[in-house]
């Protein structure tokens, strides 16, 4: 008899906060604001880092494709690049697959 009473006052208890519900999601949130800062917005940031290098590259810039191919670049088209691997030796790449943009003169180092 005590404990149906004591269960009806909890439940009434409950229903007047109106900032129970609210707490009960803040850590999801705060979960969700620290996710973006340390995993999304890097990201996001790199992606348009290697759009502007690859929207940037033209005749002559050294690269490494994603593939470990290093080479020259000997002509730019709108989807896909021609690299120079060897003297007469040209590979047609898909501009997104340039992963790294060498300095000039590295080539000739290597």
């Amino acid at each position: 008899m005590l404990i149906s009473a004591a269960h009806a006052q909890a439940a009434a208890g409950q229903a007047a906060d109106p900032t129970g519900g609210l707490m009960q999601f803040l850590p999801i949130i705060l979960m969700f604001v620290v996710l973006w800062f340390l995993m999304i917005r890097p990201q996001m940031k790199k992606a348009k880092e290697h759009k502007a290098m690859v929207d940037a590259l033209q005749k002559g810039d050294e690269v490494i494709t994603q593939g470990g191919i290093v080479g020259r670049v000997a002509k730019v088209g709108d989807a896909y690049i021609h690299v120079e691997i060897a003297p007469n030796t040209e590979v047609v790449v898909q501009k997104p697959a340039v992963g790294v943009l060498l300095p000039k003169g590295t080539l000739k180092s290597l």
